[in-house]
């Protein structure tokens, strides 16, 4: 592996960093799964409920937002869930141990340590594209500005890389397979990661929040979560949301609990001011932003 190459790759692996700044740090103590699961309102909860959509019910008052079927929204309020009670499993099989999940997603995390926090924002809309066969949807860029199109991919072509460098060069046969998909993407987390995704996305005004939208702060390290559900008050307007995440190392597709509200977690409040905390980082309201 070359310099440049082994560069990129610590890059973009180390995105998603434990070593956080004090700023961003969240006392994983006060965030455990049994403090909230105690307090946690069991009429918010379907534990029998397969999807996001059926497991979590709106608190009362609120009612889940329309969305179209094929959209990504529907996708994520729809994404099945493992059974309730399921653990956070890392890419190697070592459950984790400040368990901050509400559910756990029923997808694989890979069997290396890659699918982190940008790249599990990143594998989910690309399997929503995916399944839409919007082949030409699916991109993502490289920390150093490469841009890696799937529709590139699928007809044979393979990423090189020498010196400073990064190509298209045609060594396989065409190949659109879901196995193969999965290599594209595992291609995608070596070299991506939360500062190159942050400059992809699209700033976007926390009142105009929608399902897909994502928090991210881009850096070394940086941190992402995204946004799969909400609800709206019918009197007062007000909105919930809810958000999922992956960690470092790589583990389980998560959805998050609210250390902030125990009665109304994994549900959050739009009203939430200028802080963000979830259990495991902390963002801004000018955090969020949309994919194009």
């Amino acid at each position: 592996m070359n310099k440049f190459l082994l560069i990129l790759c610590i890059i973009a692996l180390f995105a998603c960093s434990d070593q956080k700044p004090d700023q961003y740090k969240v006392n994983v103590a006060e965030t455990s799964s049994k403090i909230f699961k105690s307090n946690q309102k069991a009429s918010l909860v379907n534990k029998i409920g397969k999807t996001i959509q059926e497991r979590f019910l709106p608190p009362s008052g609120f009612e889940r937002l329309a969305v179209n079927q094929s959209s990504f929204a529907y996708f994520l309020r729809n994404f099945n869930l493992k059974p309730d009670g399921s653990e956070v499993y890392y890419y190697n099989g070592q459950a984790k141990h400040n368990e901050v999940h509400a559910a756990v997603l029923d997808i694989d995390a890979g069997e290396n340590d890659l699918q982190q926090c940008a790249d599990a924002v990143m594998r989910l809309r690309a399997e929503h594209l995916y399944q839409q066969k919007a082949f030409d949807r699916i991109h993502f860029n490289f920390t150093n500005g490469f841009r890696c199109d799937y529709n590139k991919w699928k007809v044979g072509n393979r990423i090189k890389i020498k010196g400073n460098k990064t190509w298209w060069a045609m060594s396989s046969k065409p190949d659109n397979s879901y196995a193969s998909f999965r290599k594209y993407m595992d291609q995608v987390y070596m070299y991506a990661g939360t500062a190159s995704l942050e400059k992809e996305l699209k700033s976007v005004a926390i009142e105009n929040m929608k399902i897909g939208d994502v928090f991210i702060i881009g850096g070394f390290p940086g941190h992402a979560v995204i946004v799969v559900d909400m609800v709206e008050n019918r009197k007062t307007k007000e909105k919930l949301f809810m958000l999922a995440q992956s960690y470092m190392p790589a583990q389980d597709i998560h959805v998050l609990l609210n250390p902030n509200d125990t009665q109304l977690s994994p549900w959050y409040s739009l009203n939430f001011g200028e802080t963000l905390k979830t259990p495991e980082w902390t963002f801004s309201s000018k955090d969020l932003k949309r994919f194009e």
